[in-house]
Protein backbone atom coordinates (compact mmCIF):
# COMPACT_ATOMS: atom_id res chain seq x y z
CA UNK A 1 0.00 0.00 0.00
CA UNK A 2 2.54 2.78 0.97
CA UNK A 3 4.22 1.91 -2.47
CA UNK A 4 0.88 2.32 -4.33
CA UNK A 5 0.50 5.55 -2.71
CA UNK A 6 4.85 7.07 -3.00
CA UNK A 7 3.78 6.19 -6.95
CA UNK A 8 0.68 7.88 -6.73
CA UNK A 9 2.50 11.27 -5.17
CA UNK A 10 5.39 10.66 -7.82
CA UNK A 11 2.90 10.35 -11.05
CA UNK A 12 0.87 13.62 -9.67
CA UNK A 13 3.97 15.60 -9.36
CA UNK A 14 5.29 14.52 -12.80
CA UNK A 15 1.60 15.38 -14.04
CA UNK A 16 2.15 18.91 -12.13
CA UNK A 17 5.39 19.56 -13.35
CA UNK A 18 4.40 19.02 -17.04
CA UNK A 19 1.83 20.81 -17.17
CA UNK A 20 3.02 23.78 -15.68
CA UNK A 21 6.30 23.43 -18.41
CA UNK A 22 3.63 23.33 -20.62
CA UNK A 23 2.38 26.77 -19.72
CA UNK A 24 5.87 28.33 -18.66
CA UNK A 25 7.37 30.79 -20.02
CA UNK A 26 8.04 31.83 -23.59
CA UNK A 27 11.33 29.96 -25.16
CA UNK A 28 14.28 32.76 -25.77
CA UNK A 29 12.83 32.34 -29.67
CA UNK A 30 9.53 33.66 -28.65
CA UNK A 31 8.19 37.27 -30.08
CA UNK A 32 5.77 38.25 -27.58
CA UNK A 33 6.43 41.50 -25.46
CA UNK A 34 3.76 43.56 -23.87
CA UNK A 35 3.17 46.31 -26.25
CA UNK A 36 2.94 50.10 -24.81
CA UNK A 37 0.72 51.84 -26.35
CA UNK A 38 2.80 55.74 -27.01
CA UNK A 39 5.25 54.89 -29.21
CA UNK A 40 7.76 57.22 -27.35
CA UNK A 41 8.17 54.51 -24.40
CA UNK A 42 9.13 51.84 -27.06
CA UNK A 43 12.67 51.02 -28.09
CA UNK A 44 14.36 53.00 -30.63
CA UNK A 45 13.10 52.11 -34.17
CA UNK A 46 15.74 49.72 -36.63
CA UNK A 47 15.15 47.50 -39.33
CA UNK A 48 14.60 44.18 -37.91
CA UNK A 49 16.04 41.18 -37.40
CA UNK A 50 16.31 38.73 -40.89
CA UNK A 51 14.88 36.21 -39.78
CA UNK A 52 11.68 33.72 -41.38
CA UNK A 53 8.86 33.56 -39.90
CA UNK A 54 6.61 31.37 -42.98
CA UNK A 55 7.40 30.17 -46.34
CA UNK A 56 5.37 29.25 -49.27
CA UNK A 57 7.53 26.73 -51.85
CA UNK A 58 10.89 28.35 -51.76
CA UNK A 59 9.77 31.80 -50.93
CA UNK A 60 10.86 32.93 -47.76
CA UNK A 61 8.81 35.47 -46.01
CA UNK A 62 11.05 37.47 -42.67
CA UNK A 63 9.69 39.42 -40.13
CA UNK A 64 8.49 42.69 -41.33
CA UNK A 65 8.28 44.43 -37.91
CA UNK A 66 11.35 45.10 -35.64
CA UNK A 67 11.60 42.41 -33.11
CA UNK A 68 11.06 44.97 -29.92
CA UNK A 69 8.03 46.33 -31.12
CA UNK A 70 6.11 43.60 -32.14
CA UNK A 71 2.75 42.41 -30.19
CA UNK A 72 1.73 39.48 -31.44
CA UNK A 73 1.76 36.63 -34.66
CA UNK A 74 -1.10 35.40 -35.62
CA UNK A 75 -2.64 33.33 -38.95
CA UNK A 76 -6.28 33.26 -40.01
CA UNK A 77 -8.31 32.33 -43.10
CA UNK A 78 -8.85 34.98 -45.16
CA UNK A 79 -11.15 33.91 -47.89
CA UNK A 80 -10.10 36.18 -50.72
CA UNK A 81 -8.04 33.65 -52.72
CA UNK A 82 -4.81 34.09 -50.69
CA UNK A 83 -2.55 30.94 -50.84
CA UNK A 84 -1.71 28.67 -47.26
CA UNK A 85 1.18 29.93 -46.04
CA UNK A 86 3.53 27.72 -43.81
CA UNK A 87 4.05 29.35 -40.48
CA UNK A 88 7.40 28.72 -38.85
CA UNK A 89 8.06 28.68 -35.63
CA UNK A 90 5.74 27.13 -32.80
CA UNK A 91 1.95 27.70 -32.09
CA UNK A 92 1.28 29.32 -29.09
CA UNK A 93 -2.49 28.50 -28.01
CA UNK A 94 -2.32 25.06 -29.21
CA UNK A 95 -4.40 22.07 -26.80
CA UNK A 96 -3.67 20.83 -24.05
CA UNK A 97 -1.85 17.51 -24.87
CA UNK A 98 -0.70 18.92 -28.04
CA UNK A 99 1.94 21.23 -25.56
CA UNK A 100 2.33 18.03 -23.35
CA UNK A 101 3.62 15.97 -25.91
CA UNK A 102 5.92 18.77 -26.84
CA UNK A 103 7.35 18.87 -23.49
CA UNK A 104 7.64 15.36 -23.74
CA UNK A 105 9.23 14.93 -27.36
CA UNK A 106 10.62 18.53 -27.66
CA UNK A 107 9.43 21.32 -29.87
CA UNK A 108 10.74 19.58 -33.16
CA UNK A 109 9.88 23.51 -34.55
CA UNK A 110 12.16 26.35 -34.29
CA UNK A 111 11.16 30.57 -34.56
CA UNK A 112 8.80 32.56 -32.97
CA UNK A 113 5.83 31.66 -31.77
CA UNK A 114 2.57 32.73 -33.50
CA UNK A 115 -1.23 31.98 -32.86
CA UNK A 116 -3.91 30.44 -34.88
CA UNK A 117 -6.85 33.23 -35.32
CA UNK A 118 -9.10 30.74 -37.11
CA UNK A 119 -11.91 31.80 -39.55
CA UNK A 120 -13.67 30.31 -42.69
CA UNK A 121 -11.41 28.28 -45.09
CA UNK A 122 -7.46 27.84 -44.64
CA UNK A 123 -6.73 29.12 -41.71
CA UNK A 124 -3.12 29.77 -43.07
CA UNK A 125 -4.32 32.22 -45.55
CA UNK A 126 -3.23 35.23 -43.77
CA UNK A 127 -0.41 36.59 -41.34
CA UNK A 128 -0.61 39.19 -39.17
CA UNK A 129 2.79 40.87 -37.20
CA UNK A 130 1.23 43.38 -34.50
CA UNK A 131 2.73 46.74 -33.65
CA UNK A 132 1.51 50.07 -32.34
CA UNK A 133 0.54 51.92 -34.94
CA UNK A 134 3.10 54.61 -36.60
CA UNK A 135 5.78 51.36 -35.88
CA UNK A 136 7.98 51.08 -39.28
CA UNK A 137 7.55 48.14 -41.76
CA UNK A 138 9.81 46.60 -43.53
CA UNK A 139 9.64 44.66 -47.02
CA UNK A 140 9.11 40.68 -45.70
CA UNK A 141 10.86 39.41 -49.17
CA UNK A 142 13.41 40.31 -51.88
CA UNK A 143 11.64 41.77 -54.67
CA UNK A 144 10.09 44.68 -56.73
CA UNK A 145 6.90 46.91 -56.38
CA UNK A 146 4.15 46.50 -58.98
CA UNK A 147 1.27 47.91 -57.22
CA UNK A 148 0.10 50.13 -55.33
CA UNK A 149 -3.31 50.93 -54.12
CA UNK A 150 -5.69 52.20 -51.46
CA UNK A 151 -6.86 49.61 -48.47
CA UNK A 152 -10.64 50.33 -48.82
CA UNK A 153 -12.65 48.88 -45.53
CA UNK A 154 -16.81 49.68 -45.51
CA UNK A 155 -16.27 51.96 -47.90
CA UNK A 156 -13.37 53.97 -46.58
CA UNK A 157 -9.87 54.27 -46.96
CA UNK A 158 -7.62 52.73 -44.71
CA UNK A 159 -4.11 52.83 -45.67
CA UNK A 160 -2.65 51.50 -48.56
CA UNK A 161 -2.02 48.05 -50.68
CA UNK A 162 1.21 47.47 -51.55
CA UNK A 163 1.78 44.45 -53.63
CA UNK A 164 5.59 43.43 -54.06
CA UNK A 165 6.50 40.90 -56.90
CA UNK A 166 9.10 38.23 -55.39
CA UNK A 167 12.51 37.77 -56.80
CA UNK A 168 12.58 34.39 -58.44
CA UNK A 169 8.63 33.61 -58.35
CA UNK A 170 6.68 35.60 -61.03
CA UNK A 171 4.13 33.17 -60.24
CA UNK A 172 3.10 34.79 -56.98
CA UNK A 173 2.64 38.12 -55.69
CA UNK A 174 2.81 39.37 -51.55
CA UNK A 175 0.27 41.99 -50.67
CA UNK A 176 0.50 44.50 -48.06
CA UNK A 177 -2.34 45.66 -46.07
CA UNK A 178 -2.98 47.33 -43.05
CA UNK A 179 -0.29 49.90 -43.08
CA UNK A 180 -0.05 53.59 -44.78
CA UNK A 181 3.07 53.20 -47.26
CA UNK A 182 5.78 55.20 -47.04
CA UNK A 183 6.15 58.19 -49.23
CA UNK A 184 9.49 57.25 -50.87
CA UNK A 185 7.74 53.69 -52.40
CA UNK A 186 7.07 54.37 -55.76
CA UNK A 187 6.05 51.26 -58.42
CA UNK A 188 9.36 49.69 -59.45
CA UNK A 189 10.75 50.36 -56.80
CA UNK A 190 13.13 47.82 -55.54
CA UNK A 191 12.97 46.11 -52.43
CA UNK A 192 15.45 44.29 -50.03
CA UNK A 193 13.92 41.60 -47.14
CA UNK A 194 13.89 43.12 -43.61
CA UNK A 195 15.95 46.05 -44.72
CA UNK A 196 13.87 48.66 -47.26
CA UNK A 197 11.04 50.32 -45.06
CA UNK A 198 7.79 50.09 -46.88
CA UNK A 199 5.72 51.89 -44.37
CA UNK A 200 3.68 52.69 -41.48
CA UNK A 201 1.35 50.25 -39.44
CA UNK A 202 -1.97 51.97 -39.37
CA UNK A 203 -4.88 52.35 -36.83
CA UNK A 204 -7.63 50.58 -37.31
CA UNK A 205 -9.27 50.25 -34.13
CA UNK A 206 -11.71 52.55 -34.42
CA UNK A 207 -13.10 49.87 -37.38
CA UNK A 208 -13.20 46.85 -36.67
CA UNK A 209 -12.46 44.53 -33.74
CA UNK A 210 -9.22 42.58 -34.71
CA UNK A 211 -8.51 38.96 -33.92
CA UNK A 212 -5.24 39.88 -32.48
CA UNK A 213 -6.09 41.69 -29.59
CA UNK A 214 -7.34 38.37 -28.22
CA UNK A 215 -3.26 37.64 -27.82
CA UNK A 216 -2.00 41.51 -27.20
CA UNK A 217 -2.32 44.14 -24.23
CA UNK A 218 -4.01 46.85 -27.30
CA UNK A 219 -5.99 47.07 -29.91
CA UNK A 220 -4.53 44.63 -32.17
CA UNK A 221 -3.55 46.89 -34.71
CA UNK A 222 -0.93 45.11 -37.20
CA UNK A 223 0.34 44.37 -40.60
CA UNK A 224 -1.28 41.78 -42.63
CA UNK A 225 0.87 39.86 -45.34
CA UNK A 226 -1.17 37.27 -48.11
CA UNK A 227 0.46 35.85 -50.99
CA UNK A 228 -1.69 34.99 -54.48
CA UNK A 229 -1.57 34.13 -57.82
CA UNK A 230 0.22 36.43 -59.93
CA UNK A 231 -2.46 35.51 -62.41
CA UNK A 232 -5.30 36.87 -60.30
CA UNK A 233 -3.61 40.15 -59.29
CA UNK A 234 -4.54 43.28 -61.17
CA UNK A 235 -0.66 45.09 -60.69
CA UNK A 236 -1.13 49.07 -60.73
Amino acid sequence: MRRVIVALIIGVVVLVTLLVTAFGSASPDAIHVTQAPNLRLLPPAHPPQHRAVATYGDVFLFLPISGERVSAIGYHASGDGSLALNPLGRQANQGLFTRVAHTLFGEGATGPRYYMLGGDGDTSSALDVGAAPGTDVYSPVDGTVVGLSPFILNGKRFGSRIQIQPAGAPSIVVVLTQLWKDPALTLGSTLTASTSKVGRIADLSGVEKQALARYTQDAGNHVTIQVFPAATQTLR
